[in-house]
């Protein structure tokens, strides 16, 4: 696989009510900000369960649902704490 010099970077999408939360975003204009970055041709997402305290894994969740397995443009190493995101996306090797 070959990686796009971009990507997107999913702190800035993970809502208010943590400590280190840019401020309140929306969820649906989140979820088309990814969306519209993988129309892009962008193929990583960077995400952490820090982010938002899980909610920013479940924003990229729902933004690649319904993608083919192929086509999902990141790989986690299985630490998630959302079930969502552990779901759809390939573990790394």
């Amino acid at each position: 696989m070959e990686i796009t010099r971009l990507g997107f970077g999913s702190w800035a999408v993970s809502g208010s009510g943590w400590t280190f939360s840019w401020g309140a975003t929306d969820d649906a204009e989140s979820i088309a900000a990814i969306r519209h970055a993988l129309d892009a041709d962008v193929n990583w997402i960077d995400t952490a369960a820090v982010y938002g305290l899980g909610h920013s894994e479940e924003l990229v969740g729902k933004a690649i649902a319904g993608l083919p397995q192929a086509d999902r443009p990141c790989r986690h190493p299985g630490r998630s704490s959302c079930p969502q995101f552990r779901g759809a996306c390939t573990p790394s090797r």
